[in-house]
Parts: C-alpha cells; sequence; structure tokens
C-alpha cells in the first residue's frame, strides 16, 4: 500500500510540472532591438490600421472590401466558430449528463417452462424515470482537455489575425505593383511621344540632305522597340488587376477597366518605426498562434498522464413504474438507483504509455516548430529592414541618373540638329533615358513592397 501511495504521488508530481516545463521551452532569447538611428527608430504600436500611413483612400476601401469579401478570411472565421464548438464539447464533458425516458412494455412468458408452472402468464408495465451520469474530474483528465481545446479556440483566433495581416499586406502589394506597372506604362507612352518627336526631326533632316537614311532606320528602330514593350506592360496590368479581383472576392471581369489612368507612387523615403523589444515579435499573429499550439498539446500530456489514475462513476435514475397508467405517479410506484463505482484500469496493452508517448513526441514537435517560427520572423525583419534601407538609397541615386539623362539627351539632341555630333548619341541617350526612368518606377515600387514586407513581418501596424 505503501508503494501504491508513492506511485501516486510521483505521478501526479509529473502532472504538475508540465505547465511548469511548458513555459521553460517557451523561454526562447531573442534580440532585445533592432534600431538604426538613420532610417528606423523606437515607437510604440498605435494601432493595426498600417495602411493608413500612405494616406491612400483608394487601399483603405481595398482592404476594407477585401476583410469582408475574401474567402480566405471567410474560411478563418468559420475555423474560429469550429474551434469554438469543440471548447464547449469539451466544458460540458465535465458536467453530469441526464437523459428522460418513459415507455410501456408487454410480455408473454412460455407456459412450457417449469419456472412459470407450465401456465401462460402476460406481464405490462408503465415506466417513467430520469437517469444520470457523471465522471467525477478528481485528477483533472477532463479538464486538461478542456484546456488544450480552449488553447486550439485561441490558436484559431490567432490564424485569423495571420490571414488577416496577410491579406493586408498582398492587397496593398498587389495594388502598389499595379500602380507601378501603370507608372511604367506612362514612362513607355512619354519615351515614346519624345521618340516620335525626334525620328520626325531626323527624317526631315533626311528629306533636305542633312541626314544619312541610316539615322532614320535607327530612330524608327528605337521608336518601335520602345512601342513593343507596351502590350506586354498591359498584359501585366491585365494580371495584376486579376489577381486584385481574387483578393476582394470577385471575378476578374468586375473589375475590367478599373484605375486605368496612371497616379504617382507614394514618395515614401522617410524613418519609420521599427525599433523592436522581442515582445514586439511575439506579437505576430503567428507566433501566437505556434504558443498557444504548444499550451494544447502540453495540456493534452497533462490529460494523457491524468489517465493513470482511478476514474469515479457515478450512475443513479429516478422514476416510477406501474403495471397499471393510473397508478404510475403515485408515491408507491417510485423507484431509484444510485451506483458510484471506481475504476482503474491496471493494464491496457500499453495503450496509457504509448498514448503519453505520443503527446509527449508531439509536445516536442510544436516546441521546435514554435522555435522556427521565432527565427523564421526574426530572418523576416531583418530582411525587410535591409531591403527597405537599400532600396532608399538606390531611389536617390536613380533619382540623380534620369536628371542627368534628361539633360543629356537635350544636349546631345541640340548638337545633333546643329550637325556637331552623330545620330548614334542621341540613340544612346534615348536608350539610356529609357531605362533609367523605368528603373526609378521599379525602384520606388519596390521600396513600397519591402515596406509591407517589414509591416508584415512585425505582425501588422505598430
Amino acid at each position: 500500500m505503501t508503494r501504491l501511495y508513492s506511485l501516486l504521488f510521483l505521478l501526479l508530481a509529473s502532472v504538475c510540472v508540465v505547465a511548469q516545463k511548458n513555459e521553460e521551452y517557451l523561454d526562447v532569447p531573442l534580440p532585445r532591438e533592432w534600431n538604426d538611428g538613420e532610417y528606423f527608430n523606437q515607437t510604440l504600436p498605435p494601432d493595426d490600421k498600417w495602411w493608413q500611413d500612405f494616406e491612400d483612400p483608394v487601399l483603405d476601401s481595398l482592404i476594407t472590401v477585401a476583410s469582408m469579401n475574401n474567402h480566405s478570411v471567410l474560411g478563418a472565421m468559420e475555423n474560429i466558430r469550429k474551434a469554438r464548438a469543440a471548447w464547449r464539447i469539451s466544458q460540458g464533458n465535465m458536467m453530469p449528463t441526464f437523459d428522460l425516458g418513459a415507455g410501456w412494455q408487454r410480455a408473454k412468458t412460455s407456459g412450457n417452462i417449469a419456472q412459470t408452472m407450465y401456465t401462460e402468464a402476460w406481464e405490462g408495465q408503465f415506466n417513467a424515470a430520469v437517469s444520470m451520469q457523471w465522471q467525477a474530474d478528481i485528477f483533472g483528465s477532463i479538464y486538461m482537455r478542456s484546456k488544450a481545446q480552449k488553447m486550439l479556440f485561441m490558436a484559431s483566433e490567432e490564424e485569423y489575425k495571420a490571414v488577416m495581416v496577410t491579406l493586408s499586406a498582398n492587397v496593398a502589394t498587389t495594388y502598389f505593383l499595379l500602380r507601378e506597372s501603370l507608372a511604367r506604362m506612362q514612362v513607355l507612352k512619354e519615351n515614346v511621344n519624345s521618340q516620335r518627336e525626334i525620328m520626325q526631326i531626323v527624317t526631315s533632316r533626311y528629306d533636305t540632305g542633312l541626314a544619312s537614311k541610316l539615322d532614320v532606320a535607327q530612330s524608327r528602330s528605337v521608336y518601335y522597340s520602345t512601342m513593343a514593350q507596351i502590350p506586354a506592360m498591359q498584359a501585366t496590368i491585365e494580371s495584376y488587376r486579376n489577381s486584385m479581383a481574387v483578393l476582394l472576392g470577385a471575378y476578374p471581369q468586375e473589375l475590367e477597366g478599373w484605375l486605368d489612368e496612371c497616379c504617382n507612387l507614394p514618395d515614401y523615403i522617410e524613418p519609420v518605426g521599427v525599433g523592436i523589444p522581442a515582445m514586439l515579435v511575439r506579437r505576430r499573429p503567428d507566433i501566437q498562434a505556434a504558443e498557444r499550439q504548444v499550451e494544447a498539446n502540453a495540456a493534452l500530456l497533462g490529460a494523457t498522464k491524468r489517465d493513470w489514475f482511478p476514474q469515479l462513476l457515478l450512475t443513479g435514475s429516478i422514476g416510477f413504474a406501474s403495471d397499471e397508467m393510473k397508478r404510475l405517479f403515485r408515491s408507491k410506484s417510485l423507484t431509484w438507483e444510485i451506483a458510484p463505482t471506481l475504476k482503474w484500469n491496471i493494464f491496457s496493452g500499453g495503450e496509457r504509455v504509448n498514448a503519453t508517448r505520443e503527446a509527449q513526441a508531439t509536445l516536442d514537435a510544436s516546441i521546435a516548430s514554435f522555435n522556427s517560427t521565432i527565427l523564421t520572423a526574426m530572418q523576416e525583419v531583418e530582411d525587410a529592414m535591409s531591403q527597405y534601407k537599400s532600396s532608399v538609397g538606390q531611389i536617390v541615386s536613380l533619382r540623380e541618373a534620369v536628371n542627368q539623362n534628361r539633360e543629356t539627351l537635350a544636349l546631345s539632341l541640340e548638337l545633333y540638329k546643329q550637325g556637331l555630333i552623330e545620330y548614334q548619341s542621341v540613340l544612346d541617350a534615348q536608350r539610356t533615358l529609357l531605362t533609367y526612368q523605368d528603373y526609378l518606377v521599379q525602384a520606388q515600387g519596390g521600396s513600397l513592397i519591402y515596406l509591407i514586407k517589414l509591416y508584415e513581418a512585425l505582425g501588422g501596424g505598430w
């Protein structure tokens, strides 16, 4: 008996340390802060509507529509409802169950058996009763399983938030990629117009004998090569427009012709507050969801260990029974029964041992996944910060390059009109200007995309 008590004490102690051990697993070291005073500074999170920093009402409307109609969001909401229902079911297992039954039976006993003295017998009975069953959760097995379902429910809420963060980032990214493509289309059209004017100048000079036919052919070549890029860019614009339709939960035809006019990309080159204590990365929904998964698996491990203890089952019923309906609810017809039962499994073919081993392995796997999620989050933040910072410097240099190439084209064209240089210099200036204008637009769009990635990497606004 002393050994039995010792065994019970050891099992109970091992179960009770699960939660404490779980907290130790979650104590993952994180960088205290990332801080670069030139581009980034320490701030506190005011809200999660980070896209409003772009001050673009169209983007605000798109994210609002997507949050209501996107099917991934709707699916995540249904997953929350499902997880909540599972949690409520697990809570219900802690309560007794009551059943109400009423019936009538009629039976005939054979007259050809000794017990009835070879006389046929008819029996009839009316009955109505309420029965009850309840497992007293003395050692907390049911409670731990209910706690696991609660953690899974909380994880589903975090997964919904993660879907919202990803959706907002995808809408913003697609929107700015579309606007970047429209801006690149505008650059192509402006260069086509400029190249057409230069081609007319070269043709006029050829007609007057001041230019060679080679100059005309080269001017036409650069003009038509630029024209050839317009259909491909239009296809890219349509592709982004179709992607936006899917994010909004709409058919592509519904956005046909939407946002055809070009507008300048936001000139968003300014310090961004992302000084991060470790807790700011931990607020990412995917990290929160992974942590809830760890807690759920820890609770399930505790439940499997508590299954080693005895179970106290309580069953009972109270009702009425009578061979005549008119006497069914009289005091003499009252029947009742109560049957407390103590059940302790002493052999299950290794089922409980392996159930505990499986739960432990599941917990360890979820801890590894949690740590991996944190490392991935840190990498994404570092990458986004580095990319945004480098893109800012790239924009500054490309702006100067575009300005210098515009001046180069103007000067070379003027010298060509005076007959002081060959047309090849004008041709090179045209091509170079188009290239760097396109690079500049892509760099501006890329900077916005990197900034969106930074918001997403930090789990939303801050």
